[in-house]
């Protein structure tokens, strides 16, 4: 079973987002082993620290940063993707969510690959519910089980 692993910089404050997420979360566990781990919102620097902090105690997993300016994929290359990366022996994959200033460059250069859900910018709450979304979607593709269209 594969592990996904979600860095986000921020604390979901609303009942609406832990329920949406932790909806999703649930969801996956028939899938894959999944965990977040919440970084508080600073400075972009104390941030990097952080992140770069949570990245390295990772180990060898495949990084993909949410970036707007990363590559915009369909659910169904990003399944396509998650799919090719567990048949080559990646177990363990790791998704970042920078804050809202985005992620240092040192940051980014710690991705394996960036990942852009489109050119709109969304609310980093809404980013983790989209995300965690895609991943149990991408799941059900890779598995051939209804739900993706």
């Amino acid at each position: 079973m594969i592990k996904l692993t979600i860095i986000a910089t921020g604390k979901l404050k609303e009942r609406f987002w832990k329920e949406a997420c932790a909806e999703y979360r649930k969801r996956l566990g028939a899938y894959a082993r999944t965990e977040v781990r919440e970084l508080p919102d600073s400075t972009p620097e104390r941030e990097a620290k952080a992140q770069i902090s949570s990245l390295d105690a990772l180990g060898d997993a495949h990084v993909v940063l949410l970036d707007i300016r990363g590559r915009e994929t369909s659910s169904e290359e990003l399944a396509s993707s998650i799919d090719a990366l567990t048949i080559g022996g990646v177990s363990h994959i790791a998704f970042l969510i920078g804050g809202s200033e985005g992620v240092t460059e040192e940051v980014a250069a710690r991705a394996h690959e960036k990942l852009s859900f489109g050119p709109i910018t969304l609310p980093h709450n809404l980013a983790r519910v989209v995300l965690l979304e895609q991943l149990y979607r991408a799941q059900r593709i890779i598995h051939r089980e209804p739900y993706h269209k």
